[in-house]
C-alpha cells in the first residue's frame, strides 16, 4: 500500500500481523550450510569432510552436497565420487575407533544418544545383536542404505568386529552407494535429483532385501555338504562308548 502524502510503500499488514518469519531449524540451517559450499571453489574438499564427520556425527548424508556438485559441474563428477567414497571409509574408520577406544569414557555415550540425530539406546541395542550373526553384511546393508550409518560405525568398534572386514564391507557399500547417485545426475541430470530425493532410498532398500535373501539362501536353504562317512559313525559310536564307560 502507498502513502498519499509520502509517496512510501508502507508494509502490508498481514506481514505485520504475522511478525518475522520462523526460524529454521537446526537440521535445515545444516543443511543450507551444507550445500552453500556448492558454488565454491572448496565444494569437493567440503564434500570429503562432510562425507568423513556423517560417518561417525553429522546428522546430513554428504548425497546431498554429491548431487548439486554434479549438477553444477558435471566435469568434477568424477573427482566429486572419488572424494565422497574415501572421505566416508576413513570417517567410518574414525567412528569405529570412537567405539573401540573411547565408548567406555565418562560422557561420550551420553554424547551420542543426546545429540546425535538416529544414534538412539534402541537402534545401539539392535545393531549389536546383528554383529553376533551379520558382520559383513550388516555393514554393507547400512554403507548402502539410509539406515544411519554413523551407528553401525560405532558399534562395529565397541563389538570389536574383524577389521579387515569392516573395511572391506564399508569400501564396497559405500563406494556403490555413491558411483550410483554420481552416475544417476550424470546421466539423467535435474530429473535424477528429484528420483534420489524421492525413491532412491525405497530402491535401495529392495536391493539390500534381494541381497539378504541371496545369503539367507545360502544359509539355510542350499544343501551343505553332508560329512563323510567315517566321521557320521564316529559320532554314532561315541554316546556308546561313553555309555559303556559309565
Amino acid at each position: 500500500m502507498t502513502s498519499k502524502s509520502t509517496g512510501e510503500t508502507a508494509p502490508d499488514a498481514t506481514t505485520a500481523a504475522d511478525g518475522p518469519p520462523a526460524k529454521k531449524g537446526l537440521h535445515r540451517r545444516l543443511y543450507d550450510w551444507m550445500i552453500s559450499f556448492a558454488d565454491t571453489p572448496y565444494a569437493i574438499p567440503a564434500l570429503f569432510l562432510f562425507a568423513f564427520a556423517e560417518s561417525s556425527f553429522f546428522p546430513i548424508p554428504p548425497d546431498v552436497l554429491l548431487i548439486m556438485i554434479v549438477l553444477g559441474r558435471p566435469k568434477s563428477a568424477k573427482a566429486a565420487a572419488i572424494a565422497c567414497c574415501i572421505g566416508s571409509v576413513i570417517g567410518g574408520l574414525a567412528g569405529y575407533g570412537i567405539g573401540h577406544f573411547f565408548w567406555s569414557i565418562q560422557g561420550v555415550q551420553d554424547f551420542f544418544f543426546t545429540y546425535v540425530p538416529g544414534f538412539t539406546q534402541s537402534n545401539f541395542g539392535k545393531v549389536q545383536g546383528l554383529y553376533e550373526e551379520w558382520n559383513f553384511a550388516i555393514v554393507f546393508v547400512a554403507g548402502f542404505t539410509p539406515l544411519p550409518y554413523k551407528v553401525i560405525t560405532i558399534t562395529a568398534g565397541v563389538a570389536g568386529i574383524n577389521l579387515p572386514i569392516f573395511i572391506l564391507a564399508s569400501t564396497v557399500s559405500r563406494s556403490a552407494r555413491f558411483i550410483l547417485v554420481t552416475w544417476l545426475v550424470h546421466k539423467f541430470g535435474p530429473r535424477a535429483k528429484d528420483f534420489i530425493e524421492r525413491r532412491f532410498n525405497l530402491l535401495s532398500i529392495a536391493f539390500v532385501v534381494l541381497l539378504l535373501g541371496g545369503f539367507f539362501a545360502l544359509k539355510y536353504v542350499l544343501p551343505h555338504d553332508k560329512p563323510a562317512a567315517g566321521q557320521e559313525d564316529q559320532k554314532q559310536t561315541q554316546p556308546k562308548e561313553s555309555g559303556k564307560k559309565g
